[in-house]
């Protein structure tokens, strides 16, 4: 497999797993595509054209020195120039992968952030609330990430000599996927019995042992769930604080997420909402080993680094 098979892979896992569905997602593909053919020549000169086939803007192939047959990669949570610098003394690193976007991952990370809005909808917040609010955000992320070195990291491994991609949202996409199943398997009554249903996955519980694992932050053990959502374990980023009264009165009693911000737990707290986090490195290493588990079944050898605790489903 090539950098380029490895990296449409991940794409398409990435779909598979889209708690929209694959035909929601092949819909905005084809109405990028409707858009598309309407620009003139030279807005289509300057259009990107992998936006017509990724969905995920945040997930990018960064630089390539040469497509080559991967066999062993590096992948870590975040990588910066020091994880290239690594690569460069372990020696035979074929492909280096970050899970957090950078170059023009990073650049475009509030494109995937729509995804929000419409899971939203699938649990029950009318869609044109959800936009309204969510564009607002997207709007503020966008302006936050224009003043970043988006290219810091893809330089220094155009320097060093190594292939780059970075996989955000496909990997993501699985852990939501997977989390769902759990809990919908489970069906927790209480949020003592949803915090058992994560506690029983390995990469929560290697949290957990150095004091990162899932905790209450709106709540107590002994509070009913309700209906249960997975809020921004997916979509790029932390979504809109405003959405909290919106999600109660769309009858959702608990959001489950990465992360939470305090202005966020505030705005759930006082719309009556539990929030449990499941913790950010963990979740994301839940979602990238699901996808390395592919890579592993086709002969890959895998070195995690930068956060990434690798769980083999193998």
């Amino acid at each position: 497999m090539k950098v380029t098979e490895l990296y449409n892979l991940a794409i398409n896992k990435g779909i598979d797993a889209d708690l929209r569905g694959r035909p929601a997602v092949e819909k905005m593909l084809a109405r990028r595509r409707r858009n598309y053919e309407n620009l003139t020549n030279q807005e289509k000169a300057d259009f990107d054209a992998s936006d017509l086939t990724n969905p995920y803007a945040d997930s990018q192939i960064l630089y390539i020195k040469n497509d080559i047959e991967v066999k062993k990669v590096l992948v870590g949570i975040d990588i910066e120039p020091a994880e290239i610098l690594m690569a460069k003394f372990l020696g035979d690193i074929d492909l280096i992968i970050s899970h957090h976007p950078i170059g023009k991952g990073l650049a475009n990370l509030s494109d995937v952030m729509e995804l929000q809005a419409e899971v939203l909808s699938l649990y029950g917040v009318p869609i044109n609330v959800a936009e309204g609010l969510m564009r607002e955000k997207i709007s503020e992320v966008a302006r936050g990430l224009n003043a970043k070195n988006h290219q810091r990291t893809v330089d220094a491994a155009r320097l060093m000599g190594f292939n780059l991609i970075c996989c955000h949202t496909p990997c993501d996409n699985l852990a939501a996927k997977f989390l769902k199943e759990k809990i919908e398997e489970a069906d927790p009554e209480r949020l003592g019995d949803l915090l058992d249903v994560f506690n029983r996955i390995p990469e929560y519980r290697e949290a957990a042992k150095i004091g990162a694992g899932p905790k209450i932050f709106v709540g107590n053990p002994e509070s009913r769930c309700g209906k249960i959502m997975l809020s921004e374990i997916t979509g790029g980023t932390e979504g809109s604080s405003k959405l909290y009264a919106k999600m109660a009165m769309a009858g959702i009693g608990t959001t489950v997420g990465m992360h939470v911000s305090e202005e966020h737990r505030k705005e759930a707290e006082a719309a009556n909402i539990n929030v449990l986090i499941a913790g950010h490195m963990s979740s994301d290493s839940l979602g990238v080993n699901l996808f390395l588990d592919e890579l592993q079944r086709q002969g890959v050898e895998i070195i995690a680094c930068s956060g990434l605790t690798r769980v083999s489903r193998v």
